[in-house]
C-alpha cells in the first residue's frame, strides 16, 4: 500500500500485543500534521470519485466496520474521512444495546439486514463484534457461548465476501491518557455534555480487559479476506490519512468502470 499502510494490517491468526502498538505513531509524515493534511485532501477528492464510480457500476459492495474505545473517533471517522462522498448510496449503521426483537432472534440477525447490496458502501458504527467484546467482557453470556462466535463471524463474513462483498476492518487505537484527556473535554465544554455517560468511567476501569477481548479479535478474525487494521489514533489527522489511503487503494484495485452508454448517442443534441 501506499504510504506505507501495509504494516497496520493484521496478519491472520497472529498473536497481537496492544501494549506494543504506538498510538501516537505518524509513520511516514514525520514532517508533521500540514503534510498530513494536504494528503488527506487529496485523498477526500479521490474517494469521491471512486465512491461514484462504485455506485455507477453497481457490481461491488463495501463493508467498513469501525470499532473503537470510548472516545476512539468512530463519530470523527465518519464525519471526516467520508466527508467528500455523495450521501446516494452511503449509509452508516449503528449497533447499541439489542432491542426485544432483536434479542428474539441470533446476534447477527440485526447486522445481516444492514450489509450493503451492489454499488453500496456501508459503514458500521461498532458492528457484530460488540458480541464478543462488550458480552465477553461484562459477563453478559457464559465464555462458552461468546467462545464460539468468532468462527461464527468469520463464517459470516466469509458469506458477504463470497457474495462480493469487500469487507475492511478498522480498530482505531488511542491510549489510557487519550482517552482521559477527550473524556475531560466533553465535561468541559456543554454543547458536549450529551456525549458523557457516568457509565464511561466504568467502562474505562475495564480498560485490561477490553484489550485483552480485542487481542483475541484480532487473533481470531483478521483474515486474508476480512483483515482487521489497528490504526494509531491519538493524533486524529493521523488516524484519518491512513484510513482514507487504505480505502482509497482498495477500491482502485476493484478495477471498477463505468457501465457503457446507451446506444445510438453518436450525433444527439440537447435543444
Amino acid at each position: 500500500m501506499s504510504l506505507n499502510m501495509k504494516k497496520y494490517k493484521v496478519k491472520p491468526d497472529t498473536k497481537t500485543d496492544l501494549s506494543k502498538w504506538d498510538p501516537n505513531e505518524t509513520g511516514d509524515f514525520k514532517d508533521g500534521k500540514e503534510a498530513g493534511l494536504a494528503e488527506i485532501e487529496r485523498l477526500t477528492a479521490r474517494l469521491g470519485e471512486l465512491q461514484e464510480l462504485l455506485y455507477a457500476e453497481g457490481k461491488h459492495k463495501i463493508l467498513v466496520v469501525i470499532q473503537a474505545m470510548d472516545t476512539g473517533g468512530k463519530d470523527g471517522v465518519i464525519r471526516r474521512v467520508f466527508s467528500g462522498i455523495n450521501p446516494q448510496g452511503v449509509r452508516v449503521a449503528g449497533f447499541k444495546v439489542p432491542t426485544p426483537e432483536e434479542l428474539a432472534h441470533d446476534y447477527l440477525w440485526r447486522v445481516h439486514k444492514v450489509v450493503p447490496g451492489k454499488g453500496e458502501l456501508v459503514i458500521f458504527n461498532r458492528s457484530h463484534y460488540e458480541d464478543v467484546l462488550v458480552v465477553r467482557v461484562h459477563e453478559i453470556v457464559p465464555s462458552e457461548v461468546w467462545g464460539q462466535r468468532y468462527e461464527q463471524i468469520n463464517d459470516f463474513e466469509r458469506l458477504l465476501v463470497e457474495n462480493g462483498t469487500t469487507i475492511l476492518k478498522f480498530y482505531l487505537h488511542i491510549d489510557l491518557d487519550e482517552q482521559k484527556e477527550r473524556l475531560q473535554a466533553r465535561l468541559d465544554d456543554p454543547t458536549k455534555h450529551w456525549k458523557f455517560r457516568l457509565g464511561d468511567l466504568e467502562e474505562r476501569k475495564r480498560w485490561p480487559a477490553y484489550m485483552q477481548a480485542y487481542e483475541a479479535v484480532f487473533k481470531k478474525t483478521s483474515t486474508a479476506r476480512a483483515p482487521w487494521y489497528i490504526v494509531p489514533a491519538n493524533r486524529k489527522w493521523y488516524r484519518d490519512l491512513v484510513i482514507s489511503s487504505i480505502l482509497v487503494e482498495t477500491l482502485e484495485g476493484l478495477k471498477m468502470e463505468y457501465p457503457p452508454a446507451e446506444e445510438n448517442l453518436a450525433g444527439v443534441v440537447v435543444e
